[in-house]
Formats: structure tokens, sequence, C-alpha cells
């Protein structure tokens, strides 16, 4: 125990322990410098509705001050960090054969940090999936989706795939689809749809609403009625307008058609007349002239046998 101990006190007495105490020094005072410098920077050049900016400022400052105070206290240890950097050479190459995939995706994020389609805050739509920038990582992009669950894409699939950014422009148009009656006066119904969308405080003046004329239907004349909104009224505004366009409709007596058939037998003023058959023969009197004739057509000759 004698002989532990006057180690011990040996050790911490030498050289040595001096320079170990000067490399934590070091080190802790890198992390220090390195959170205080990001802050710092973030400060200065983020803005302050610049998320990935700031993440991306405060990461690069921390690592990199860290990196520098960790170097500097393995040299204070009396590392040779020609070695290291030489072996690290030759472990990157190894890495980089074994993981082509990582490699791709890391190269992707830098293209993605480089171009910032999107960023941290904005909700953007991958292919099916919808949801809201968690963070944007070297490898990866995380999103929180609207139903409130985590999804991890790939970098590389971002730089392939078709983004949409929904929150990129401050404004937003809703293309709501409207169909009338054909009996309906057309200006009139024009006029109403103008005269919601100014009612409605969440329709934007500039750019002003238009209708478009889509076509004449198979029971309707449709019409695309365009507004405008603001990205954060856009819902609100979606649910919205409709309701208060069927209102309007209602009130002023708009009918809003939908698809149905009338079956002719020939004469374009008299339908065909549907009554209940059963239990009535082709010569019934209850049956209108016409439904006896096409009845009497498909009975059998007297020497046929029924099949």
């Amino acid at each position: 125990m004698e002989q532990w101990w006057t180690l011990v006190v040996d050790y911490l007495q030498g050289p040595q322990a001096a320079a170990a105490l000067r490399a934590m020094l070091k080190v802790g005072l890198g992390l220090v410098l390195g959170r205080l410098a990001g802050k710092a920077l973030v400060r200065i050049f983020a803005e302050k509705d610049d998320a990935h900016r700031a993440m991306v400022l405060r990461r690069a400052s921390f690592y990199g001050i860290v990196g520098l105070f960790t170097a500097s206290a393995l040299i204070e240890l009396g590392f040779d960090l020609s070695v290291l950097l030489g072996a690290a050479g030759i472990l990157t190459v190894g890495i980089g054969f074994a993981s082509q995939t990582s490699a791709s995706n890391i190269i992707s994020g830098l293209f993605l940090l480089g171009e910032r389609p999107f960023a941290v805050g904005d909700i953007i739509k991958v292919g099916g999936t919808v949801g809201e920038v968690l963070s944007i990582d070297l490898l990866s992009v995380k999103l929180r989706t609207l139903d409130n669950l985590f999804v991890r894409i790939p970098n590389e699939t971002l730089i392939k795939s078709e983004v949409t950014n929904i929150l990129h422009f401050p404004i937003r148009r809703l293309d709501l689809q409207v169909g009338v009656a054909y009996k309906e006066d057309i200006e009139e119904v024009r006029e109403l749809l103008m005269e919601v969308a100014d009612k409605n405080p969440l329709c934007l003046e500039e750019p002003a609403p238009r209708i478009l004329f889509q076509g004449f239907g198979e029971s309707s004349i449709d019409h695309e009625f365009r507004v405008w909104a603001k990205t954060e009224n856009f819902l609100d505004l979606r649910n919205s307008l409709p309701v208060e366009i069927k209102e309007a409709f209602d009130e002023h007596g708009i009918e809003i058609p939908f698809p149905h058939r009338t079956i002719y037998t020939g004469e374009e003023t008299k339908p065909f007349p549907l009554q209940n058959m059963q239990g009535s023969g082709p010569s019934s009197p209850d049956l209108p002239e016409e439904a006896r004739q096409v009845a009497g057509q498909r009975e059998l000759p007297p020497d046929a046998e029924p099949e």
C-alpha cells in the first residue's frame, strides 16, 4: 500500500502531472470558449427567425474551437500529431470505402446546407410525407409530421427527390372548385362569389380573387374560385370560405347540383314510368301502354320450352 501511495505522490510531483493538468484545463477552456463563441456568432450573423443558420454557426464554432484545444492538449501530453494525422488519413480512406452511402449522405448534406431549400421550422413535403423540419444534419433531415410522428429522411433522398416547401413564401393561393346548376345566372354567381371574398377578412385584396370558367360538366357549370391568403391563415381560409359560399348560395336560392340521371323511352317529354311489376303480367291493365308492349314482346311463343 505504501508503494502505491509513493508512486502516486511521485507522479503528482513530476512533470507528467503538471502536463495532464494543463491538458485538462485546455480542454475545459475549449468547451467554455466554444459555447461562448457560438452564442456570439449567432447574435452577430444569424437573424432572429433563422434557426437553421444559428444552428450551423453554433455547431461549427463549438466543434472547431474544441478540436483546436483538444489538439493542443494532446501535444501537451506528448502525443505526436503527425502520426495521428497519418493514421486518421488511412482510417478515413478505409471508412470511405466501407460506408459509401454515409459519404453520399454527408456530401448531400453539405449541398443542402449551402443551397438552403428549407430551414428549421419550415413545413416541407417529400414524396408522401409532410412535416415540420426539426433539424438538418450531415446524414439526414429530421421531420415531425402533422400527426406528431418522427420521420428521418436521408440527405441523399432529399437531393434526388422533389421537395415542396409549404412555408417558403408569405402568401398562398386557394383553388376552390364551385359548380352551379345550368338554370342559374352565371353573372349573379360570379358577383356573389366576389362578394363573399370581399367580406372574408382572411382573403387578400392583392392579388385579387379570380373566377375561371372550367367547363360544362355533366350536371353543373364548373368554375374555379381562386383567392389568396397569408400562409399562416391558409388553413383557416380553406375551412371558412366553403361554408360562407354555401350559406350565400342558400340565401340567394342558387342550386349546387349533384349527379343525377333521367331515363326516356324515345319521347323527350315523357320520362320512363317506373312501377311495381310484382304480380302483374304483360296484359295487366295497371301497366302503361308502353310497358305492356315491351313486356308482350318478351313473351315466349306457345310451342317454346322455357330454358
